[in-house]
């Protein structure tokens, strides 16, 4: 589990680049910075997500920058189409037992299939990365777009709950949803990929 891993080998996680048909997931930096407030600086992503304050603004994006760095809970990947920041993936522990993915993508890039695509690689490198049986992901129920990336994705329904939201300043219901690695083995065979990759061989190459 997670707990047992050391934080340099967190470390080493974070340095990963990791490519798709379209985009380059990569760990963001202070230089990174502007760049992301100004994609994530629009109401419409922070009511949908859970941290984001409104506005977001460039020292904000310097805080959570800095707190990857310094060997948090958390990996998160700066996603870049044609070299141009579009949004941001990753998988954070909230509890030991409960990895969750997280994902947002800027206004103008929404509509394009980049979450799904995204999500994809994040998933699989949560799952060739760690050892965890199951990954949790949420949206609210009144965000169709990112229930479909889930769905996609092969993520179960499982409930309702209430989960606060910090622009909010209360909390909203969403559907909770959850990724076995049985179902993941399954869905990476239907697509062509050897088993032995997914019972323990990266299918999906990082590079530092």
């Amino acid at each position: 589990m997670v707990q047992d891993i050391p934080t340099s080998m967190l470390r080493e996680q974070r340095s990963s680049v990791l490519e798709t048909e379209r985009l380059t997931l990569r760990p963001p930096t202070l230089a990174d910075a502007r760049a992301i407030a100004r994609l994530a600086d629009d109401r419409r992503i922070a009511v949908n997500t859970r941290r984001l304050p409104h506005p977001y603004v460039t020292e904000d994006a310097v805080d959570f920058v800095r707190q990857l760095a310094d060997g948090g809970r958390e990996t998160a990947f700066l996603i870049e189409h044609q070299h141009e920041p579009i949004g941001m993936v990753g998988v954070v522990w909230r509890a030991p037992d409960a990895p969750e993915l997280g994902y947002w993508l800027g206004v103008e890039h929404w509509g394009r299939g980049f979450a799904t695509e995204a999500a994809r690689a994040a998933i699989d490198f949560f799952f060739e990365t760690f050892d965890a049986d199951t990954l949790f992901a949420y949206a609210r129920v009144s965000n169709p777009a990112s229930r479909n990336v889930l769905e996609k994705c092969g993520f179960q329904w499982t409930r309702v709950e209430l989960h606060r939201f910090e622009v909010l300043g209360s909390s909203a219901p969403v559907d909770s949803f959850r990724l076995s690695r049985s179902a993941w083995c399954v869905l990476k065979s239907w697509a062509g990929v050897p088993r032995s990759e997914c019972d323990g061989e990266h299918g999906l190459t990082p590079t530092d």
